[in-house]
């Protein structure tokens, strides 16, 4: 179950919204005292309620904005109990002030907005005394440590406890609550008007994470990187699951380079069954894995990880899905269909080295450019390949065009790494940017009729071949493909 969270000035939005929440499934929501302008009707407030709630009132120190005296603030909870709501909020040094009355159940918080607390297991202990039918303890996340000690919380308790990171980190413990054991889960009304660090909303938990339907048997899947916000894997994934009908649940996981060790040695405690792997982990997570396929070895970087009993197994994905598009744009055969060909690559990251490593096994001529000329270099002297300054990349006679940096994307939509001027009708310009699909660069090609490859089919195809190394069933190609560019905003509604 979701507690979706009302945090407005003014009575009449809260219970509109109110109402709102429940008509789109919600059924239990918080209703933030803490939040009212000016005095509080707790009887129009709760008076007609459509569904169960939780009544909060939260001063300033716990994260609140709660300005009223403290005797005020005791008596609105107090009268919230004598009206009979369904629950109400007491912070842990308040709790055993306040005596149970009536059908009221009592959820006992703690709020720690600097770190988790080392002393996680004594602090439950001590709010699980105070009578408690619900422990809520919300502290911010640091590392994959703190996720694992909140989660493992939930899991082991007897008294029915919600453990939650918070930040971006802690994200997972957020959607992973129903898992493990938590009786509901902290959501906000609307994503723009989060009311604590990484708090989702209500949609994103039922559109995104199917959240209602996680359960002790959901298995879990994920996709690590740092930064985690601008990832689109979550929505098709999960699309794809629901649609196949799927026990099986895709989170986004913020790893720093410095967490992962520790990720990834916690992965078959939270029951993690595989992942994608995207920057800054590609290369990596290669020598933490049992087992790499050829593609891997020849590339130097993983971006698919599936847990066995002896390990991690690794794959790359991006290298199928990237020759996939190449010759179905360029329509070449056989055991060379790009022999002759010059190809001209932008970046030397994850995406290029995968690209280089199918052009060169297909034939093809390649030159590689990037920013960072070592890198370039590196990458070249690895893959037999040339290497050639940024400045001189226009200088290279190329068939194809292939965009692997993160020129273009969103937001910085009016960037792109190669002047228009120089693309031609007899090119095939691919971007492997996905967001948007229609990159300036793209616009460019198709403007001097050039054949085009978009990052968002490469995307697609990548993630159906992991889809079917988790799952061992084909891809639902067409619903992540409409899926994805609904998100970006490339498909009408």
């Amino acid at each position: 179950m979701i507690c979706v969270s009302i945090g407005r000035g003014r009575h009449k939005h809260v219970i509109a919204e109110h109402k709102h929440l429940v008509e789109r499934g919600a059924q239990l929501v918080e209703l933030r005292l803490d939040y009212i302008n000016g005095t509080v009707n707790l009887k129009r407030l709760i008076g007609d309620r459509p569904c169960p709630v939780v009544i909060t009132c939260r001063r300033e120190k716990d994260g609140g904005k709660w300005s009223g005296s403290e005797e005020e603030r005791l008596t609105l909870l107090r009268s919230a109990i004598a009206e009979g709501v369904e629950y109400v909020d007491l912070e842990e040094d308040i709790a055993g002030n306040i005596p149970r009355f009536g059908k009221t159940k009592r959820i006992v918080s703690y709020h720690d907005f600097g770190a988790t607390p080392d002393n996680l297991e004594a602090l439950h202990s001590r709010m699980a005394s105070l009578d408690a039918d619900v422990v809520k303890i919300a502290c911010m996340g640091h590392s994959t440590a703190d996720n694992l000690r909140c989660l493992n919380l939930m899991r082991c308790s007897d008294v029915p406890t919600v453990a939650i990171c918070m930040g971006e980190i802690g994200t997972p413990s957020r959607i992973l609550a129903a898992r493990f054991g938590a009786p509901f889960t902290y959501a906000t009304f609307h994503h723009e008007r989060s009311l604590a660090p990484g708090q989702l909303s209500f949609d994103q938990m039922q559109s995104i994470y199917h959240y209602d339907q996680v359960n002790e048997q959901t298995e879990i899947y994920g996709v690590i990187a740092d930064p985690i916000g601008h990832s689109l894997s979550p929505i098709i994934h999960n699309s794809a699951f629901r649609q196949l009908g799927l026990n099986k649940l895709y989170v986004p996981f913020r790893v720093p380079r410095e967490d992962l060790d520790t990720f990834l040695e916690g992965c078959r405690e939270m029951g993690v069954a595989g992942l994608s792997v995207t920057i800054p982990h590609k290369e990596a997570v290669i020598r933490r894995l049992a087992q790499v396929d050829g593609a891997v070895k020849g590339i130097g970087a993983a971006n698919t990880i599936v847990f066995g009993e002896g390990g991690g197994n690794g794959y790359n994905t991006d290298y199928r899905a990237a020759m996939d598009c190449l010759d179905g744009a360029t329509g070449g055969t056989g055991e060379k269909p790009l022999s002759g060909k010059n190809a001209l690559v932008l970046g030397a990251g994850g995406v290029a080295k995968a690209v280089v490593f199918g052009l060169v096994r297909r034939g093809a001529k390649v030159t590689i450019a990037s920013r960072t000329r070592e890198r370039s270099e590196e990458l070249a002297d690895r893959m037999g390949c040339t290497a050639v300054n940024w400045e001189q990349r226009h200088d290279v006679d190329a068939h194809i065009l292939i965009n692997g940096t993160p020129l273009g994307m969103h937001p910085n939509v009016d960037q792109t790494p190669y002047d228009k001027r120089r693309i031609i009708s007899t090119m095939v310009v691919f971007d492997t940017v996905y967001n948007p699909e229609s990159t300036l660069l793209i616009k460019d090609a198709k403007a001097a009729g050039a054949k085009v490859v978009t990052g968002v089919e490469m995307f697609v195809r990548q993630a159906a071949y992991q889809f079917k190394l988790f799952t061992g069933q084909e891809a639902p190609l067409q619903l992540m493909r409409d899926t994805l560019k609904r998100a970006t905003g490339a498909a009408k509604y």
